[in-house]
């Protein structure tokens, strides 16, 4: 599931983040028109992006729990922070986060996670 959690972020955050660029009319009426907060979560969307990436290359389950940790909290918050149930974003925000959450369950109860005083 770990793998399913990094390839769902990649394969969602790669169109998002090139909608987001590109200014595209569909991503005005969601996310509303270019504001430096939108420019803001876009380079929160490719840091998750990138670091997706790379935890899918160099497995570093504890890495992955605390990445999929934030985001499941900013996506369960997205409906109260918006304000809406209806956006587009905060629908699918809530599906990932759903999907993230049995992964971290998961991680939790296979013993997956060891966490350890560095």
């Amino acid at each position: 599931m770990i793998t399913a959690s990094l390839i769902i972020n990649i394969v969602v955050l790669i169109p998002v983040c090139i909608a987001l660029i590109a200014d595209f009319e569909k991503v005005q009426k969601s996310a509303g028109s270019f504001t430096p907060a939108r420019g803001i979560l876009l380079a929160m969307y490719i840091t998750i992006l990138l670091a997706s990436v790379i935890l899918l290359f160099f497995h570093q389950p504890v890495l992955t729990f605390a990445l999929l940790f934030m985001q499941i909290v900013y996506k369960f918050l997205s409906p109260i922070t918006v304000k809406t149930i209806k956006n587009p974003i905060v629908i699918s925000n809530l599906l990932i986060a759903i999907f993230h959450l049995m992964t971290v369950y998961t991680m939790l109860k296979s013993g997956t996670l060891t966490f350890t005083n560095i």
